[in-house]
């Protein structure tokens, strides 16, 4: 199984003047690797704790463990590298808890031994997912979408996981900003 290609990161703010400025340009410095499900990276891009968002030159918000949801009123952006089914569905069910642990949120894990995916889980969330490399399938509990790159999901907090049906890797970016259920919704 190949990795994708990486890919810079630019960050821009302002200088002690007030004028745009260049913050940091290169290689995203960070990258977390699942150790329970071989193959998925995640690569944090940004991270907000607040809305409207302070606007500032503060430390990279992306250097701290890895969480799958937002803070409240929060945001993230990041790209996740997507192996192959053959990788990702094949993990015990004990690696599939231990994988949403990994990323911060145990309780986020839905997946049973009949689920159609043993990565199925849901946040509360509004996430808008784009598929940039490969193809990748949106399973949901009754329903199942095929996505090629260039498709867009709005998944609004539902019970969902990423089935990738190819031998090769697919890559998706995630933007995620902090829900909350409308109480006809709340589990």
């Amino acid at each position: 199984m190949q990795s994708l290609p990486g890919f810079k990161r630019i960050v821009t703010g302002h200088n002690p003047d007030g004028s745009a400025t260049v913050a940091h340009c290169g290689v995203m410095p960070n990258t977390f690797a699942l150790q329970s499900v071989p193959g998925t990276v995640f690569h944090e891009i940004w991270n907000t704790s607040a809305s409207p968002v302070p606007i500032n030159n503060a430390d990279d918000p992306t250097s701290r463990p890895l969480q799958l949801s937002p803070g409240p009123l929060g945001s993230v952006i990041r790209v996740v590298d997507i192996p192959p089914d053959s990788v990702q569905n094949n993990v015990s069910a004990e690696d599939a808890a231990a994988a949403f642990a990994e990323i911060g949120q145990a309780h986020a894990g839905t997946g049973q031994a009949d689920s159609k995916h043993k990565l199925m889980h849901r946040t509360e969330t509004v996430d808008y997912g784009i598929v940039t490399e490969g193809e990748v399938w949106l399973v949901l509990d009754d329903q199942e979408v095929h996505l090629c790159r260039g498709d867009v999901v709005v998944q609004r907090g539902t019970n969902h996981a990423w089935s990738n049906r190819t031998e090769s890797m697919a890559r998706m970016v995630f933007i995620l900003l902090d829900g909350q259920f409308a109480q006809e919704l709340q589990a």
